[in-house]
């Protein structure tokens, strides 16, 4: 047999060259074909039949949390709600005050075993060591992505058991970023200063809604702090991320400055294109940023289509339901998110003419694999990882967290009717997830070195 798969009778949805109907070849976990329909009939082991159906690149979570909820165990059960989503690749975030060599084993142990999909790790930054030891860490550990609170300044920081940082910090980090080439900062844009004191007077005056965590933290907040990360990557010459972007304010800076300094990425997140500070969620829709306006909905719509936006991912905080069902001031931050960011850019975003299904493949294929260096992702072409998503953009799926295996037990879009999911997740040539059931084995998912 010349190939060991064959995904027949398909529409292929290629980030960069638009649709097209053909099938696809698939020899020892990497793509060896791409074929006009019918011209590798008898020649593959396996068939899976794509009739009617769109073939996506594996999907990628850029965005994402390990360890908030059970920390061993979480690599298999987020795993299982990402492939559940038609994801094949997440990276994962840690923010440790520690060094990482440490951190790093100990969660490629806990992973290895147990992940149904391949991942890669940010590192963040929140002392000293970790400057220093930043091209050892992109040298010993392939990783290249290293993010930075603003919002963790001083008392914030060591309230958090970090060390503390100010611009100071964030000074030397870009500056050391950009000497040695290849890296991105990522950057959590938040005047915390201004936060802080609007936060102290909230309180006072005992509100406690939804809305008053937006208010507690305006627009201004962000797009202040995303003007001053700019200046400082210019400066140095840094490559910068800015994730979880959620107003227009913010919005309207970038596209300012991108004109006289392009060193510039921007993530948005799905819970920014369906909610808004009038939500009915209560302290479970409690995020940071927080919700905005419709208005700012808009905004990041429009920025996904036209460019602006570079890519959207989940933020995915895998916690129980009972850390929101607190007084708004204590409740957690952050939701699930993977398993459910393709059904919103297929329902929200292509099913109402918002974008094509070509612009849906490149902010979760190959923008996240181009900016974060995942050479062997976010294509179909012949060589890379054989990582697809099978979609049917007719299936119309209630969402029941319980279905979607994550170790969190709520959605923000628990009742909501989506229409368009994926049908069959494959890594590497290996069917993980079909028709809602994983069906691959734990430990399939690999480490990427970046």
């Amino acid at each position: 047999m010349q190939f060991d798969t064959l995904i027949a009778n398909g529409t292929v949805v290629f980030p960069d060259q638009g649709l097209a109907n053909c099938d696809i070849g698939v020899r020892d976990g990497k793509f060896a074909a791409i074929m006009e329909r019918g011209a590798g009939k008898g020649a593959a082991k396996t068939i899976i039949d794509a009739t009617g159906r769109h073939v996506f690149p594996g999907l990628i979570d850029a965005h994402l949390h390990f360890g908030f909820g059970e920390p061993i165990t979480e690599y298999t059960t987020e795993t299982v709600y990402a492939a559940q989503g038609g994801f094949s690749t997440v990276i994962g975030y840690f923010l440790n005050n520690e060094s990482y060599g440490g951190v790093f084993e100990r969660e490629i142990n806990h992973a290895k075993p147990r992940a149904h999909v391949d991942f890669a790790f940010h590192f963040s930054t929140a002392n000293e060591e970790h400057v220093a030891k930043l091209e050892s860490y992109v040298r010993d550990y392939g990783v290249t992505s290293f993010k930075y609170f603003m919002n963790f300044k001083g008392e914030e920081g060591r309230y958090l058991g970090l060390d503390g940082t100010d611009d100071g910090y964030l000074y030397a980090l870009l500056k050391e970023a950009a000497r040695i080439g290849g890296v991105i900062v990522v950057l959590h844009t938040e005047n915390i200063e201004i936060v802080n004191r609007i936060r102290r007077e909230m309180q006072a005056a005992g509100k406690n809604t939804l809305r008053d965590w937006t208010f507690s933290k305006p627009p201004f907040t962000e797009a202040e702090s995303c003007v001053r990360a700019m200046y400082f990557a210019e400066h140095h010459g840094a490559t910068i991320y800015i994730p979880h972007l959620s107003s227009r304010m913010a919005l309207d800076e970038v596209r300012k400055w991108r004109r006289r300094y392009d060193k510039v990425y921007v993530e948005t997140c799905p819970h920014y294109l369906t909610h808004t500070l009038d939500s009915d969620l209560g302290t479970v829709g409690k995020a940071n940023p927080p919700f905005k306006t419709q208005d700012d909905v808009d905004a990041l719509w429009e920025g996904m289509a036209d460019g602006a936006v570079d890519l959207i991912a989940s933020d995915h905080v895998p916690r129980k339901v009972a850390t929101k069902h607190k007084p708004l001031w204590q409740a957690s931050q952050g939701f699930p998110g993977t398993a459910t960011i393709l059904p919103v850019l297929l329902h929200e975003g292509y099913h109402k003419k918002r974008l094509t299904l070509q612009r849906v493949a490149q902010l979760v294929t190959s923008a996240p694999a181009r900016i974060f260096g995942l050479k062997d992702k976010g294509d179909i072409r012949v060589g890379l990882d054989a990582d697809v998503a099978v979609v049917d953009l007719d299936l119309e799926r209630k969402v029941v967290a319980a279905e979607l295996g994550s170790y969190s037990d709520y959605s923000i879009y628990d009742g909501w009717t989506f229409k368009g999911w994926p049908r069959l997740t494959m890594v590497r040539g290996q069917v993980v997830m079909q028709d809602g059931k994983i069906v691959g084995a734990p430990g399939w998912g690999r480490y990427i070195r970046r």
